[in-house]
């Protein structure tokens, strides 16, 4: 019995004709399979996008749900500790307590979301925005002081804010651009306790126009930032006598300080988080290092 040639599909390229083989049967099997399994896929779960969302399909189910289902179970579970929290008294709070290390873990969380895009993922600050890792607080760094800030924030349009304002001494004409030279000389010499003309920041000053300021200062300034110039936290009044400067302590910056002042804002957290967050996030960064 001869064995029976397979036929071809007429096409040839070089001389090399192509077989006209069916495709194996499993194969075929699968195929089917897929496309039927396929069908049933896009009718039972979300699949077809459309203008605004997509399709739910008939089971309803959707990842979406399936994360605020594990979002309200968490929640559930902590329930109790982040009621307690809502409600404690800062200042009151333990270290090593479970409500203490339930508000640490959640502030973290808290701050990453909301204040890492201001004062630095590590809470280190930059220009225009305090480090909260050193000392140096306007309006206090105390926990209940640090919560309060949080709560209400800095230079808003809230009634509670923190609240000053800094003069534009040049802008508003307040001062000639002359007196304004000498009391940017000034400032800079309040940090240099050596006296021999360069501060400790690194900058040298002109003695002779720091003398002719420190008039234009008291008459001006020191009101604030007090007669030796150490500043006031409650006011908002920075120490201009130490190293540490929001905006920068170089002469081209105090100038530009001076003239134009300064108007840096914080939001009334209080309004957007909930008071267990609002603790959270204080107890958190109480609990970097800085403050008091």
């Amino acid at each position: 019995m001869s064995k029976k040639e397979v036929e071809t599909t007429g096409h040839s390229w070089d001389g090399i004709e192509e077989y006209n083989n069916p495709l194996p049967r499993w194969w075929l099997i699968i195929w089917y399979i897929c496309i039927i399994w396929g069908i049933g896929y896009t009718i039972a779960m979300p699949a077809w996008p459309l203008v605004k969302g997509a399709t739910e399909g008939v089971l309803g189910w959707s990842t979406r749900a399936q994360v605020a289902e594990k979002i309200a179970s968490f929640e559930e579970m902590n329930a109790g500790v982040e009621a307690e929290l809502a409600a404690a008294d800062v200042t009151e709070v333990m270290p090593g307590s479970d409500v203490y290390n339930y508000a640490v873990n959640m502030g973290a969380s808290v701050f990453r979301a909301n204040c890492s895009q201001c004062h630095g993922s590590g809470a280190q600050g930059n220009v225009g925005y305090p480090t909260l890792l050193d000392n140096d607080w306007l309006w206090g760094g105390t926990i209940d002081e640090i919560a309060y800030t949080v709560q209400h924030g800095v230079r808003n349009e809230t009634d509670d804010a923190r609240y000053s304002e800094m003069p534009k001494f040049g802008a508003d004409e307040l001062l000639e651009p002359e007196q304004i030279d000498q009391v940017v000389e000034f400032v800079m010499s309040l940090s240099d306790p050596d006296g021999d003309g360069t501060n400790i920041s690194g900058h040298s000053y002109d003695a002779a126009l720091a003398s002719d300021g420190a008039v234009v200062f008291e008459e001006n300034c020191a009101s604030c930032h007090g007669e030796d110039g150490t500043g006031d936290i409650y006011q908002g009044a920075p120490n201009l006598t130490d190293a540490i400067w929001l905006y920068g302590g170089n002469r081209d910056t105090i100038h530009e300080t001076v003239t134009y002042a300064r108007f840096g804002v914080m939001p009334a957290w209080g309004l957007r988080l909930s008071q267990a967050e609002v603790n959270a996030a204080a107890l958190y960064v109480h609990q970097l290092g800085g403050g008091q």
